[in-house]
């Protein structure tokens, strides 16, 4: 088999495994997109003041464990920190950017 022919038939499957994955890397897309622009809010609220997950949840209108799992995402990856306590709340800040 030649190299033109090689590379011709593995193009032809690349495509086809496209067609077949479609809908699932269309749904993985759009999961990432909606997760990100949750992201970027929570960002926005906490950025000068940080706040508990309940006042972040009720500032955002989403639900608490929505926002406790985002937070614990954004803790772990460093994009968030927390920054004392408030009753049994910790309070979360956004981390300056270097």
């Amino acid at each position: 088999m030649s190299a033109q022919a090689n590379t011709s038939s593995r193009a032809d499957m690349l495509k086809n495994l496209r067609k077949q994955h479609a809908e699932s890397v269309a749904r993985t897309q759009a999961l990432y997109k909606e997760q990100r622009a949750i992201q970027q809010e929570i960002c926005k609220f906490i950025r000068d003041t940080p706040h508990t997950v309940p006042d972040v949840a009720e500032a955002t209108g989403l639900a608490t464990h929505v926002i406790l799992w985002h937070m614990t995402a954004m803790k772990k990856y460093g994009i968030v920190a927390e920054s004392g306590m408030c009753g049994d709340y910790p309070l979360y800040r956004k981390v300056e950017e270097k």
